[in-house]
C-alpha cells in the first residue's frame, strides 16, 4: 500500500464520526433524489406501457344519444383513425349491509365488437359471459354479471360471486361479480378527482342489458377516439365537436382533460419537482460541510503537506490525495443512498399502487437515474472542496511548514454600536465568529436549511387540512348531496324536506358549458348556487365568503387568466347540455379559490339567463345528528333522485389513504431534515474543537472548569442554532411560496398555510438535533487531552 493510502486511511479512521455525518447528509440527498425520481418513473413507465397495451385512446366525448350511424362519420373526420362507441351510465349502488351511498359507472361491453380501445384486462375472476360464449350476461333472476373495477372490489373485498344491487334507470336490478377488471380509463378512479376507490366503483356490463334498461339500443352516447399518426389533436376535436353537436355533444377533449390521465399526470409532475428541488438543498449542505472539514483538515496537515513535498510530491498527488478523502466520503454516502432510495422508493410504489392501479407495478432505478446521481453527487462534492484543497497544496513547502497567521480580533459589531455590557464569555464567543464570518454564514444557512424542510414537508399536511376544511366545512356545510339525472322542477326540494331527519334543504343547478374568447376555449362548468347560500358556499382561498346575489357571473382567477378575461369583459358561452345555446355575459367577479377552473352563479339568475324556468340538477341537505342514514336511505324511493353522497363517508374514506400517506412522506422529509441539523451543528462543533483546543487547554490550566469552557464553544452552537431558527422559518415560508407555484395545476391550488404548530415543530427537531450533537462533542471536551492540544510547533 502506496504512503498516502495508509495516511488516507489514518485519517479517515480519526475523522469518522465527521466523515460518517457528511455521509449521512449526502445519503439524504441522493436517498430522496432516487426515492421520488425512481417512484415517479417507475409510474410513468407503468403508465406508458398499460397505454400502449391498453390501446387508450387519445380523444373522448360524451353526449346524451347519437345513432351508431353517425360511427362511420365520426371515422372520416380528418386525422381520426379509429372509433368506438360506447354506452355508459352513472347509478346508484348498494352493498348488503353497508348504509354508505356508492356511486357506479356501468360501461356496456359488447361481445360482438370486440373493443379495440380503452381494452379492459381481467385480473381476477373471469370475463362476462357473453364475451365468452357469446351469449347475453342477464341471469333467470334479471339480475346482471358485472366486472368491477379493482381498486373498488379491493375496497371492499368483493370477491366474485359478490352481490350488489343498483338503481337502472329508476328500478333495482342485481349485480353479481363474476370479476375485477382493470382499463387504462381508470387507472385513478374516484369521484370529482377526489380519490375515494369507497365511494365510487366502475362496473363493465353487457352492453345490450344496459341499452335495454335505458331504451339505448342501437345508440351511443359516448366516443372514444384514436388519432392518426401527426394528426392535429385540435382540428380533430373540432370536426367530432361539429358532428356530436345536433347529438347534445357538444364538446370534445384530448387525454389533457380526461380525469384519469389529469390525476396522473400532475402527480408525475408534482414528484419530479419535488424529486429535485429538496435534494438538491441537501447536496449543497453537503458541499458546504465537505469544505469546511477539508479545509480544516489540509490546514492543520499544512507541515506534513510541506514535508511530502520535500520528499518529491507533486501538488497533483498530494492533491488527488485529499481528493480521494473526500471522494470516499461520497462514495460512501453514495451506496447509503442509493440503498435508502431504492427501500423508499419502493414503498412510495407501493403508496402509489393505493391510488394509481395497473396490471403491473413494479419500482425500478433507471440506469439513466443511476449516472445522473452520482454525477451531481461528485460534481457538488469536487466542485464544493477543490477550492481548499489548492488554496493549501499551492503553498511553498517553506510557508507551508509556517503555522498560519494567527486570526486578527476586534471589536464585535455589538461593542462597535455601543454595547459593552457584556459577559467576557460571550464577547469571546461573538469575537471568534465575526473572525469567520464566512463560516458562520454557511452554518447558520445549513441549520435554517434544515429547518426550511421540516416545515416543507409538514405544510403539505397543513394544507391538506385547510383545503378539506375551506372545501368541505366552510364551503359544503349541508350533511347529504343529492343529484338527479336531468334538470328537474325545483318543486322536488318539498319532497325531500319532508324526508325523516332533514333540517333544511338548498337547491343547486351545474351546467356543463364551454367558455370562449376570442381563440380561447375552456370546458367548465357554472354551479348555480342559491345568492346568499346556507349549505352550498363559495369560499376563497383566505377563507372568505364570496356572495354570488347581484354578481352574475363570478369565474376562479386562474380560469380568468386562462381565457384572458378581467372583470367587466363579455365572455361567450357554449352550453353543452340540452338544446343548442349559446350566451354572452360579462364577467362580474373573480375569486381566487383551491380547486378547479370553476364559474358560479345565483341559480335563478342562471335558470333567468338559461331560459329553463326554475329547474335544479341538485339538492344539499342539511340532516338532524344521527339521522343522515335514514335520509340517505329513504331517499332511494325518489325515482327522480339518481345518486347521493355523504360529506362525512367521503372524508372518512379519504382519511384511510390520503391523510396517512401525508403523514408518511411528512415524516421522511423531516428525517432528512434532522441528519441536516445534526450534520451542520456536529462538524461546525468538531471542528471548533480542533481549532481551539489549545485556548480550550488553556482556559482548563488557568482553572475555568469544564463546563465553563464547554460553554465557549457550545455557547457558539447555540448561537447559530438561535439565529437559524428565525431565518429558517423565514426561508421555509419562501420555499413553500416557490414549491406551490411550481406545483400549481388547474385541479389544485395549495394554499401556503403554515400553522404555528408546524413551526414550533420543525424549531423542536432542529433544537432536539443541536442538543444531542452538544453532548457528545462536550463529552469530548471532558476528555481533552491537555498535555498533547498544549504542544505548540514554535
Amino acid at each position: 500500500m502506496k504512503a498516502l493510502d495508509r495516511k488516507l486511511l489514518r485519517d479517515l479512521r480519526r475523522m469518522w464520526s465527521q466523515a460518517l455525518t457528511i455521509a449521512l447528509v449526502v445519503a439524504s440527498g441522493i436517498g430522496g433524489f432516487i426515492t421520488s425520481l425512481s417512484a415517479v418513473d417507475s409510474l410513468a413507465l407503468a403508465r406508458d406501457r398499460f397505454y400502449a397495451s391498453g390501446r387508450f385512446a387519445d380523444v373522448f366525448a360524451g353526449l346524451k344519444r347519437a345513432p351508431l350511424a353517425l360511427t362511420e362519420q365520426l371515422r372520416a373526420v380528418p386525422g381520426v383513425a379509429d372509433v368506438q362507441t360506447t354506452l355508459e351510465q352513472v347509478v346508484r349502488v348498494e352493498l348488503p349491509g353497508l348504509a354508505d351511498p356508492i356511486i357506479g359507472q356501468l360501461i356496456g361491453v359488447d361481445w360482438r365488437a370486440p373493443a379495440r380501445m380503452n381494452l379492459v384486462t381481467v385480473s381476477s375472476g373471469r370475463a362476462l359471459a357473453g364475451v365468452q360464449e357469446g351469449r347475453g350476461a342477464a341471469r333467470s333472476d334479471g339480475s346482471l354479471e358485472v366486472l368491477v373495477s379493482e381498486a373498488f372490489a379491493q375496497a371492499h373485498r368483493l370477491k366474485p360471486g359478490a352481490r350488489l344491487n343498483a338503481l337502472i334507470n329508476g328500478k333495482q336490478r342485481g349485480l353479481v361479480v363474476v370479476g375485477t377488471a382493470l382499463s387504462p380509463e381508470f387507472i385513478f378512479a374516484g369521484l370529482w378527482g377526489m380519490p375515494d376507490a369507497r365511494g365510487f366503483g366502475v362496473f363493465w356490463v353487457d352492453r345490450e342489458a344496459l341499452a335495454a334498461a335505458y331504451d339505448m339500443q342501437g345508440a351511443f352516447n359516448r366516443v372514444a377516439i384514436k388519432l392518426a399518426p401527426g394528426a392535429s389533436e385540435q382540428a380533430a376535436i373540432d370536426g367530432v365537436a361539429r358532428l356530436l353537436s345536433p347529438y347534445g355533444g357538444r364538446e370534445a377533449h384530448g387525454r389533457t382533460e380526461q380525469t384519469s390521465h389529469a390525476m396522473l399526470d400532475n402527480e408525475i409532475k408534482e414528484q419530479r419537482v419535488l424529486g429535485t428541488v429538496l435534494p438538491a438543498i441537501f447536496l449543497g449542505v453537503a458541499a458546504f460541510l465537505l469544505n469546511v472539514v477539508v479545509a480544516r483538515l489540509v490546514s492543520t496537515q499544512r507541515e506534513q503537506i510541506a514535508a511530502l513535498k520535500a520528499l518529491g510530491y507533486p501538488n497533483t498527488a498530494i492533491a488527488a490525495h485529499y481528493l480521494k478523502l473526500v471522494l470516499l466520503i461520497v462514495a460512501l454516502g453514495l451506496g447509503l443512498g442509493l440503498l435508502v432510495g431504492d427501500w423508499l422508493g419502493g414503498q412510495l410504489s407501493g403508496l402509489y399502487a393505493e391510488f394509481f392501479h395497473f396490471p403491473l407495478l413494479e419500482h425500478r432505478i433507471a440506469p439513466w437515474l443511476l449516472v445522473l446521481s452520482t454525477g451531481v453527487t461528485v460534481v457538488t462534492a469536487v466542485a464544493g472542496t477543490l477550492n481548499a484543497i489548492l488554496a493549501t497544496v499551492r503553498l511553498p513547502p517553506a510557508e507551508a511548514m509556517r503555522p498560519p497567521a494567527p486570526g486578527s480580533y476586534r471589536r464585535t459589531v455589538l461593542e462597535r454600536l455601543g454595547i459593552h455590557r457584556m459577559a467576557p464569555a460571550l464577547r469571546m464567543i461573538l469575537r471568534n465568529m465575526e473572525r469567520r464570518p464566512l463560516r458562520t454564514l454557511l452554518s447558520v444557512g445549513g441549520v435554517a436549511a434544515a429547518l426550511a424542510i421540516v416545515i416543507m414537508g409538514n405544510y403539505i399536511r397543513d394544507a391538506m387540512d385547510v383545503v378539506l376544511d375551506t372545501q368541505l366545512t366552510l364551503g359544503l356545510r349541508g350533511d347529504v348531496t343529492l343529484w338527479t339525472a336531468e334538470p328537474v322542477q325545483d318543486s322536488v326540494r318539498h319532497e325531500i324536506a319532508r324526508l325523516p331527519g332533514v333540517n333544511s334543504v338548498e337547491a343547486t343547478r351545474f351546467v356543463s358549458v364551454t367558455f370562449v374568447n376570442g381563440h380561447r376555449r375552456e370546458r367548465s362548468m357554472i354551479r348555480g348556487y342559491a345568492g346568499r347560500p346556507e349549505l352550498y358556499r363559495v369560499i376563497d382561498v383566505d377563507r372568505r365568503e364570496t356572495l354570488l346575489d347581484g354578481r352574475g357571473l363570478v369565474l376562479t382567477d386562474r380560469l380568468a387568466d386562462k381565457l384572458g378575461l378581467r372583470v367587466g369583459d363579455p365572455v361567450q358561452i357554449e352550453v353543452m347540455e340540452g338544446r343548442a345555446r349559446t350566451l354572452t355575459l360579462p364577467v362580474g367577479a373573480t375569486v381566487r379559490e383551491m380547486m378547479g377552473l370553476n364559474a358560479y352563479m345565483d341559480r335563478d339568475t342562471l335558470n333567468l339567463a338559461l331560459g329553463d324556468g326554475d329547474v335544479t340538477t341538485g339538492y344539499v341537505v342539511a340532516v338532524q345528528p344521527g339521522g343522515e342514514a335514514r335520509v340517505l336511505e329513504a331517499s332511494k324511493a325518489m325515482p327522480r333522485v339518481a345518486g347521493a353522497w355523504s360529506k362525512a363517508t367521503m372524508l372518512r374514506n379519504m382519511e384511510e389513504i390520503s391523510a396517512r400517506n401525508v403523514r408518511i412522506m411528512s415524516t421522511i422529509l423531516t428525517v432528512f431534515a434532522s441528519v441536516i441539523a445534526v450534520g451542520v451543528v456536529y462538524n461546525n462543533a468538531r471542528i471548533a474543537l480542533s481549532e481551539r483546543a489549545w485556548e480550550l487547554a488553556s482556559l482548563r490550566v488557568l482553572g475555568f472548569t469544564r463546563a465553563e469552557v464547554s460553554g465557549l464553544l457550545l455557547g457558539e452552537l447555540a448561537i447559530v442554532i438561535a439565529v437559524a431558527l428565525p431565518l429558517g422559518m423565514l426561508l421555509g415560508l419562501l420555499l413553500t411560496h416557490g414549491i406551490t407555484e411550481l406545483l400549481k395545476s388547474d385541479q389544485f391550488f395549495f394554499p401556503v398555510v403554515i400553522r404555528a404548530r408546524t413551526y414550533v415543530g420543525a424549531a423542536l427537531c432542529v433544537v432536539v438535533a443541536g442538543v444531542a450533537s452538544a453532548l457528545v462533542v462536550r463529552r469530548r471536551i471532558d476528555r481533552l487531552d491537555m498535555v498533547a492540544a498544549l504542544k505548540t510547533r514554535e
